[in-house]
């Protein structure tokens, strides 16, 4: 067996004092994350004490609009528009629960938008919807049929995707819905509000 020069065995010191530095570093790391992990879902009360033991992980979720305490929450997966509210504090007095599928499944990065209740407003039916802006929120499959451009299949897709994503934000995440182009946008940014 040949004999190691000097410079050799202080590289191969070094590379195995690297190694163990980072295997240190990694495993401390672990314990840290799992530690701060226990300290967020397991400490405090209410919903706050939430477990994600066993459940294969967690969601992270934005919700906003009329509930008490709008945030950014971590939820287990699996957990349900009507949890991410509760966590959120629960409905504002002005929330319109109804214009939303509190029963929809959270997805990670997801935004929950509870709307508010438009005093005196209810739903616009025949010419009346003419006069403004249709509540993405709270619009029906036949007031989205009267949208120029907007038939019967794509009022059902734009309602699903609405519910399935625990309400919309904005117009403009329509264009995620099949069947919609840059003319029917144009058309639903002038009838429909957030």
């Amino acid at each position: 067996m040949p004999e190691m020069s000097r410079s050799q065995v202080v590289v191969y010191a070094a590379v195995a004092l690297a190694l163990l530095l980072v295997g240190a570093r990694a495993i401390r790391g672990e314990a840290d994350t799992e530690s701060s992990f226990a300290a967020e879902t397991g400490g405090g009360g209410g919903a706050s004490s939430l477990s994600v033991a066993g459940s294969g992980g967690e969601v992270v979720v934005d919700v906003t609009g009329a509930v008490q305490r709008p945030g950014v929450y971590r939820m287990p997966v699996g957990s349900r528009v009507d949890d991410a509210v509760a966590r959120a504090g629960g409905a504002a007095p002005r929330a319109e629960l109804e214009a939303i599928n509190l029963a929809a499944q959270l997805a990670d990065g997801q935004q929950v938008v509870v709307p508010e209740a438009v005093p005196g407003a209810g739903p616009a039916v025949g010419a009346g919807a003419e006069d403004g802006p249709i509540s993405l929120g709270t619009a029906t499959a036949e007031q989205l049929e009267e949208i120029e451009g907007i038939g019967p299949v794509t009022a059902g897709d734009i309602i699903a995707f609405r519910d399935e994503h625990g309400g919309l934000s904005s117009v403009d995440q329509l264009d995620q819905v099949p069947g919609i182009g840059p003319a029917t946008m144009e058309s639903l940014r002038a009838r429909l509000q957030p």
